[in-house]
């Protein structure tokens, strides 16, 4: 794939939600939509001098650069990447199970800077990204080089933002406690309605304001819902967008 079909295939991707990704540890029981990491990452990539950024995925480390489909979690249990004795949160549909991650990504490297250089600052750009500033838990990142450049592609202006959604109107408890939580932009619904609720476990959709870092948003919005909740209720937090 060429960095031209890599960055048309990224615009397409903004628009759907992706795979739900772990954030943080499996006692944390909060995951992240595959498109809100996408933005972030790209985000990151560009910003290194030399890198044109390409097609990027992100999947669970099975410590062999490849993927298992068959790792995806469901709606029943926390599947197998939970450490022992850890709190096993209901993985939410369409959820890789807790557990490190691989991010692999193709990019196109300008002339002027040597190679092995401009892939360990990438590496590190990406890492940073997904740890310090998401809260993901990485493990690898695999790096290719698509294209040798002799000058960076002029950039035709920024990318246009994804159609605009509003926060559904609820009266529900458990998200008005969450939307009181400090980086809450506001419940969201593209799994479903904003809370999901089944016996003894509660999961809670939202948003997380652009500059916080969605781990901590969910670790404080999950403690708020349960406070909220009541009884022995397990709380799962999912965030599918930055605003």
């Amino acid at each position: 794939m060429t960095t031209a079909e890599g960055w048309t295939a990224s615009v397409r991707d903004r628009l759907a939600p992706g795979r739900l990704l772990p954030l943080g540890a499996p006692e944390d029981g909060a995951w992240i939509t595959e498109r809100a990491v996408r933005t972030v990452l790209d985000g990151a990539a560009a910003a290194v001098r030399g890198v044109v950024p390409g097609e990027l995925r992100i999947g669970p480390d099975t410590g062999t650069g490849t993927e298992s489909d068959g790792d995806a979690g469901t709606e029943n249990g926390a599947g197998a990447g939970a450490a022992p004795g850890a709190v096993a949160f209901p993985v939410p549909p369409g959820g890789l199970p807790p557990g490190a991650l691989r991010i692999s990504a193709g990019f196109g490297a300008v002339a002027g800077r040597a190679l092995p250089e401009l892939a360990d600052e990438l590496r590190t750009a990406l890492l940073a990204a997904a740890g310090d500033g998401l809260g993901l838990v990485v493990a690898a990142v695999d790096l290719r080089v698509t294209e040798l450049l002799d000058a960076a592609p002029e950039k035709s202006g920024p990318a246009a933002p994804p159609p605009g959604r509003t926060s559904p109107a609820t009266d529900d408890p458990a998200a008005l406690a969450a939307l009181r939580v400090d980086g809450v932009a506001g419940v969201t619904d593209t799994l479903g309605p904003p809370v999901h609720r089944a016996p003894g476990r509660v999961r809670i959709e939202l948003a997380v304001t652009a500059g916080h870092r969605p781990l901590d948003v969910a670790r404080a919005a999950r403690n708020a819902v349960t406070a909220a909740a009541g009884e022995a209720t397990a709380v799962t937090v999912l965030v599918s967008e930055l605003r």
